[in-house]
Protein backbone atom coordinates (compact mmCIF):
# COMPACT_ATOMS: atom_id res chain seq x y z
CA UNK A 1 0.00 0.00 0.00
CA UNK A 2 1.37 3.76 -0.90
CA UNK A 3 1.59 5.98 1.62
CA UNK A 4 1.56 9.87 0.26
CA UNK A 5 3.23 12.42 1.69
CA UNK A 6 0.31 14.23 2.94
CA UNK A 7 -0.27 11.21 4.77
CA UNK A 8 2.88 11.08 7.05
CA UNK A 9 3.12 14.82 7.24
CA UNK A 10 -0.61 14.78 9.05
CA UNK A 11 0.51 12.25 11.17
CA UNK A 12 3.30 14.14 12.54
CA UNK A 13 3.46 16.06 15.73
CA UNK A 14 2.35 19.98 14.78
CA UNK A 15 6.07 21.03 15.83
CA UNK A 16 7.68 18.81 13.96
CA UNK A 17 6.13 19.66 10.78
CA UNK A 18 6.39 23.11 11.37
CA UNK A 19 10.43 22.59 11.78
CA UNK A 20 10.52 20.75 8.52
CA UNK A 21 8.34 23.58 6.97
CA UNK A 22 11.07 26.13 8.01
CA UNK A 23 14.05 23.66 7.05
CA UNK A 24 12.38 23.67 3.68
CA UNK A 25 12.08 27.24 3.28
CA UNK A 26 15.78 27.77 4.47
CA UNK A 27 17.04 25.55 1.51
CA UNK A 28 14.95 26.98 -0.84
CA UNK A 29 16.06 30.33 -0.02
CA UNK A 30 19.94 28.98 -0.36
CA UNK A 31 20.07 28.76 -3.79
CA UNK A 32 18.71 31.25 -6.09
CA UNK A 33 19.84 32.47 -9.85
CA UNK A 34 20.59 36.18 -10.38
CA UNK A 35 17.12 36.95 -12.14
CA UNK A 36 15.08 36.10 -8.62
CA UNK A 37 18.01 37.76 -6.20
CA UNK A 38 16.79 40.81 -8.18
CA UNK A 39 13.09 40.37 -7.84
CA UNK A 40 13.20 39.53 -4.22
CA UNK A 41 15.18 43.26 -3.72
CA UNK A 42 11.81 44.42 -5.51
CA UNK A 43 13.75 45.66 -8.64
CA UNK A 44 12.76 45.75 -12.25
CA UNK A 45 15.76 45.71 -14.99
CA UNK A 46 15.96 49.09 -15.73
CA UNK A 47 15.86 50.13 -12.20
CA UNK A 48 19.68 48.04 -12.03
CA UNK A 49 20.87 48.96 -15.10
CA UNK A 50 20.81 52.77 -14.08
CA UNK A 51 22.48 51.10 -10.72
CA UNK A 52 25.44 49.78 -12.90
CA UNK A 53 25.06 52.31 -15.25
CA UNK A 54 24.89 49.70 -18.11
CA UNK A 55 21.78 49.19 -20.36
CA UNK A 56 18.79 47.24 -19.45
CA UNK A 57 19.92 44.64 -21.69
CA UNK A 58 23.38 44.04 -20.04
CA UNK A 59 21.43 43.17 -16.73
CA UNK A 60 19.04 40.82 -19.14
CA UNK A 61 22.81 39.43 -20.63
CA UNK A 62 24.12 39.22 -16.62
CA UNK A 63 21.47 37.44 -15.90
CA UNK A 64 21.33 34.54 -18.33
CA UNK A 65 25.18 33.79 -18.02
CA UNK A 66 26.84 31.20 -16.43
CA UNK A 67 29.96 32.29 -16.37
CA UNK A 68 31.01 35.84 -15.38
CA UNK A 69 34.41 37.43 -14.26
CA UNK A 70 34.07 37.92 -9.99
CA UNK A 71 34.12 42.11 -10.88
CA UNK A 72 30.48 41.58 -12.79
CA UNK A 73 28.92 39.60 -10.40
CA UNK A 74 30.39 41.65 -7.40
CA UNK A 75 29.05 44.67 -9.48
CA UNK A 76 25.56 43.05 -9.89
CA UNK A 77 25.10 41.89 -6.26
CA UNK A 78 26.20 45.29 -4.91
CA UNK A 79 23.39 46.93 -7.28
CA UNK A 80 21.07 44.90 -5.47
CA UNK A 81 22.35 45.95 -2.50
CA UNK A 82 24.07 42.97 -1.11
CA UNK A 83 27.50 41.95 -0.67
CA UNK A 84 29.22 39.35 -2.27
CA UNK A 85 31.25 36.91 -0.34
CA UNK A 86 33.28 33.46 -1.95
CA UNK A 87 33.54 30.82 0.82
CA UNK A 88 35.79 27.55 0.02
CA UNK A 89 34.78 24.59 1.92
CA UNK A 90 36.53 21.49 2.75
CA UNK A 91 36.15 18.09 3.82
CA UNK A 92 38.30 18.21 6.03
CA UNK A 93 38.55 22.00 7.41
CA UNK A 94 36.39 24.83 8.32
CA UNK A 95 35.00 27.13 5.28
CA UNK A 96 37.99 29.67 4.36
CA UNK A 97 36.29 33.10 2.64
CA UNK A 98 38.44 34.42 0.07
CA UNK A 99 39.11 38.10 -0.07
CA UNK A 100 40.17 40.09 -2.57
CA UNK A 101 38.96 38.63 -5.55
CA UNK A 102 36.48 40.85 -8.38
CA UNK A 103 37.77 43.76 -6.60
CA UNK A 104 38.67 46.85 -8.67
CA UNK A 105 42.11 47.83 -7.32
CA UNK A 106 43.29 50.15 -9.83
CA UNK A 107 45.87 47.16 -11.08
CA UNK A 108 44.21 46.50 -14.22
CA UNK A 109 42.35 43.68 -12.72
CA UNK A 110 38.94 44.77 -14.09
CA UNK A 111 38.60 46.21 -17.52
CA UNK A 112 37.15 49.71 -17.42
CA UNK A 113 34.43 50.56 -20.15
CA UNK A 114 36.67 52.31 -22.64
CA UNK A 115 39.22 49.49 -22.97
CA UNK A 116 36.24 47.36 -24.09
CA UNK A 117 34.19 49.50 -26.39
CA UNK A 118 37.79 50.41 -28.08
CA UNK A 119 38.13 46.26 -28.30
CA UNK A 120 41.79 46.05 -26.95
CA UNK A 121 40.89 43.30 -24.81
CA UNK A 122 43.35 40.57 -24.32
CA UNK A 123 41.05 37.98 -26.25
CA UNK A 124 40.52 40.79 -29.49
CA UNK A 125 44.44 40.93 -29.16
CA UNK A 126 45.25 36.89 -29.09
CA UNK A 127 42.43 35.89 -31.34
CA UNK A 128 42.07 38.44 -34.44
CA UNK A 129 38.83 38.33 -36.49
CA UNK A 130 39.29 36.53 -39.75
CA UNK A 131 36.73 37.69 -42.80
CA UNK A 132 33.89 35.62 -42.83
Amino acid sequence: MTVSLEDILREMPEERRRRIEQRAAELIAEEMNLREVRRLRKLTQARLSKKLKIGQEGVSRIEKRTDLYLSTLRSYVEGVGGKLSLVVEFPDRPPVILAGLGENTGSGGVKSKAKKKAGTSAKSKAAPRRAA
